[in-house]
């Protein structure tokens, strides 16, 4: 492998291209790998192969979807060679206002439920559900329902009509409901009315 070499033209116009981004690719690579030595390593990993390819970056137009979709890229298949999943919970991943919000909207959503189910009793019950989607689904529903990213922005990082997202994130939202209602520690008075 030939090194890179350094020219410092070149290095100030690549960091002027990048830098303004590294902190939201930080933020994307920490909800993909779910850790921070993993997520550094990979925005690092990123920025090494991207340093060649200065002429291109200066191409793009909307460089922040860009160099998400290049870190999504490299993530995958990072984790189809070593065959591992980023498992973490939400609460891990998640500022404590963003989890309140998720947590609120499902628990709000559950039909012919009176009593609001407290933040406490939802997040662990949360976390274990959302560790039981797939990486690509998890990492989606972190994306648009945590982090508030738009449905357009989520499908030009994963490069997939903006309706694929539409569907997979309803039918991401079905799935948890669903999981959330078989769950009976979280519906008290329901069991009681059942006796």
């Amino acid at each position: 492998m030939a090194l890179l070499s350094f020219n410092p033209s070149r290095a100030k116009r690549f960091e002027k291209l990048v830098q303004p981004h590294l902190e939201a690719m930080y933020r994307f690579a920490y909800r993909l790998a779910g850790q921070q030595q993993d997520a550094e390593d990979l925005v690092q990993d990123v920025v090494l192969k991207l340093y060649p390819r200065l002429a291109e970056l200066e191409s793009v137009e909307q460089l922040r979807p860009w160099l998400n979709r290049v870190l999504y890229r490299h993530f995958i298949d990072q984790v189809r060679r070593k065959g591992r999943r980023a498992d973490r919970p939400v609460s891990d991943v998640a500022e404590p206002e963003q989890q309140a919000s998720f947590l609120d909207s499902y628990a709000a959503d559950i039909p012919d439920f009176s009593e609001q189910i407290s933040s406490e009793r939802l997040k662990p019950v949360m976390d274990e559900i959302i560790q039981t989607l797939s990486p690509d689904r998890r990492t989606l529903m972190l994306l648009h329902d945590v982090d508030g990213w738009s449905q357009e922005d989520i499908a030009r990082v994963l490069e997939i009509p903006v309706g694929t997202v539409k569907s997979r994130v309803h039918r991401c939202r079905a799935a948890l409901r669903e999981k959330l209602l078989e769950r009976p520690e979280l519906f008290p008075q329901a069991e009681r009315v059942k006796e």
